[in-house]
């Protein structure tokens, strides 16, 4: 069983996407602070210095200044405003995702699609091997 594990886990496959993970967790990393440090700060600025990390619905009725406040007092919330930056973050990486694979499809042009293995005959129309010199349901001789 060892053994078996063993191979499992040293096959090119599985180690790419043990790779691919770790890789993926850091850029997420770098993603949120884009969101976070950069892109929130203009956003919120623009829209009259609102910091959507601060929005959320108190749902045990009582008025907090911020998440910050509402958290020590252990109040529950709706953090509607930790879920548009989560959003923005997605749509982000989303983005970068697509311009990669992008990217990466045009470096590698898909290849060419491979020659028909059937051809259709020309006096009755039923499909036959792609070499077939003569038809074998009607015996029409095909041109080469």
């Amino acid at each position: 069983m060892l053994g078996e594990f063993k191979k499992f886990i040293l096959r090119g496959n599985v180690l790419d996407l043990a790779i691919g993970v770790i890789i993926g967790a850091a850029f997420g990393k770098i993603v949120t602070s884009v969101v976070n440090d950069l892109l929130m700060p203009v956003v919120g600025l623009g829209l009259g210095k609102l910091d959507f990390s601060n929005f959320f619905v108190s749902l045990n009725g009582q008025h907090y200044d911020t998440l910050a406040d509402a958290k020590k007092a252990a109040a529950p919330t709706l953090n509607y405003g930790l879920f548009i930056n989560t959003l923005i973050e997605f749509l982000i990486v989303a983005f970068v995702i697509f311009l990669i694979v992008k990217q990466v499809n045009r470096m590698f042009p898909a290849p060419p699609a491979a020659a028909p293995a059937t051809k259709a005959c020309p006096e009755c129309t039923s499909e036959i091997p792609a070499g077939a010199r003569r038809c074998p349901q009607c015996t029409a001789a095909l041109p080469a």
